[in-house]
């Protein structure tokens, strides 16, 4: 087995890169695509050139190892090790100039994360994890929040780029949450709302339709700081199965439970 704490260092160095690019081009993109079939899921010319560097800057150190990124899919050899990329999580934001945006590297051995990173260029916050080794950001431990009752919880969620269709009981969802929770917020960024939950900022998290890119780096910065993750039976996650919910574990009963309640989830 390869030292996960030497693909750490590619990982960071990578979303690094990736990010000094993406802060550099905020305002300068020329070309902007809609992704088939989904009407405000956006693609630009930014998107793609922060996924080249950081696959350009994996396979100069991982050769055999194989990848999956948003933009252009699963590519290399069979391995027990995968890449898991985002390039641009938060794309809208960005093309937006909404200082929201990050990029996220998740590592899976052999059906598991073993490694997440997690950077938001705009604050330089580098959220970092490895499977038993705890989850920093920069370098400071994190352990996520003590709340224990959801009226007293910030939760934050994201909607589905086929919203209209309400996959999921999406909008019911969302309004029970916002009945029974302080708070309910939407930042854009599926990877920034999980590192959040393991600093310990939102208490819990619920998603619909999402990638694997979307949470592979973010489920072990929630977990290795003390939270839980689920998907939304309350059952173990699978990232390849478009539902999540992450929590501090102590609120994560009630939030399945408001998610099944009148309208259970599959």
């Amino acid at each position: 087995m390869e030292r996960t704490d030497n693909m750490l260092k590619v990982a960071i160095e990578a979303a690094r890169e990736a990010g000094r690019f993406l802060k550099e081009n905020v305002g300068n993109v020329r070309t902007v695509e809609v992704k088939q079939g989904e009407a405000r899921n956006l693609v630009s010319e930014i998107d793609k050139g922060a996924e080249e560097r950081i696959i350009s800057i994996i396979r100069r150190h991982y050769p055999g190892h194989a990848i999956l990124a948003e933009e252009s899919g699963p590519s290399g050899a069979t391995s027990e090790y995968t890449w898991i990329i985002d390039p641009l999580d938060g794309t809208t934001n960005f093309l937006h100039g909404v200082p929201i945006f990050n990029v996220s590297i998740g590592i899976e051995r052999k059906g598991e994360i073993v490694t997440g990173v997690v950077y938001d260029p705009n604050h330089d916050e580098l959220f970092t994890a490895e499977k038993g080794g705890g989850a920093y950001v920069n370098g400071n431990r994190m352990k996520v929040s003590g709340s224990t009752e959801l009226i007293n919880s910030l939760v934050v969620t994201g909607f589905p780029y086929d919203l209209a269709e309400n996959p999921g009981h999406t909008v019911e969802d969302f309004v029970k949450f916002l009945m029974e929770a302080r708070g309910v917020r939407r930042l854009g960024s599926a990877a920034i709302d999980l590192a959040y939950i393991a600093a310990g900022r939102f208490d819990g998290y619920w998603e619909v339709s999402l990638n694997p890119w979307d949470m592979a780096a973010g489920i072990l910065l929630v977990t290795e700081a003390g939270g839980t993750v689920s998907d939304y039976a309350g059952a173990r996650l699978d990232i390849y199965r478009k539902r999540i919910v992450a929590s501090n574990g102590l609120i994560h009963g009630a939030m399945v439970g408001i998610l099944n309640r009148s309208s259970p989830h599959a």
